[in-house]
């Protein structure tokens, strides 16, 4: 069956880009046809990666946003065929507009009656932005109970604790264990060294593959950045897709 996974957090710059980058990496290095598509209208980061021409869904109607332009991305979903596999960057500014429209149009029961797998993906992050995180990763458990969704946990603004208590130790986990799929840390590593050459990566939009077959970054850099993909592809494997 088509494999459909939502990127989502209200929270802008937290790391959805990213992970939606990754994620895509993971289906592709495994033969995957999978495709991505962006429906930041504000910052299309994933859009702009060269290595995974991610399709810009416009859905702006002048200076606003228009719901009915999603219509487009269902009608792209339910002509998949069983094999895709697609990843849906959702940004900050469109969170609200698009769980509303998923909501109100019942249309993650109308992909999974017609045979494809949803998944839900969203960020949790340490630091100033931890408390908005938690709340949008609790207004989809709330709104969306039937959806597995899988948590990624990144600490590049630091641990992703309260006094020391984790996320798979909160009260929130242990509400929603059920509908929680898994999870990704994208762990806090030497900014000096590992965080420099990720630094380097994302700002010129290159993927993993692309920077092993890069010579403007060094045998260590690419060991460094090896090192990183080898965790998280390995996590996302046994996320069990």
């Amino acid at each position: 069956m088509a494999q459909i996974h939502f990127v989502l957090q209200g929270k802008g710059g937290v790391g959805k880009s990213l992970v939606s980058s990754l994620l895509f990496q993971h289906f592709q290095e495994r033969g995957k046809p999978v495709h991505g598509i962006d429906t930041d209208p504000v910052n299309a980061t994933f859009a702009s990666y060269d290595a995974y021409q991610a399709t810009p869904l416009a859905i702006m109607n002048g200076d606003m946003i228009d719901p009915r332009q999603f219509d487009q991305l269902i009608e792209t979903l339910m002509a998949a065929s069983e094999e895709d596999v697609f990843v849906i960057d959702n940004g900050a500014a469109t969170f609200v507009p698009l769980c509303a429209y998923l909501h109100e149009n019942d249309v993650l029961p109308f992909l999974q009656e017609n045979g494809s797998a949803v998944y839900f993906h969203t960020v949790l992050t340490g630091g100033q932005g931890m408390g908005d995180t938690v709340t949008g990763l609790g207004n989809l458990f709330r709104n969306f109970r039937d959806v597995p969704t899988c948590i990624w946990i990144n600490e590049y603004f630091g641990k992703a604790e309260v006094d020391g208590t984790g996320f798979e130790q909160s009260a929130l986990y242990e509400a929603h264990k059920r509908q929680i799929h898994g999870l990704v840390k994208i762990t806090e590593v030497r900014k000096e060294t590992f965080g420099y050459d990720m630094d380097q990566m994302l700002r010129r939009k290159l993927s993993f593959a692309e920077v092993r077959q890069n010579s403007t970054f060094n045998l260590m850099g690419k060991q460094r950045l090896g090192m990183i993909w080898r965790d998280i592809d390995g996590q996302i494997d046994h996320l069990h897709f």
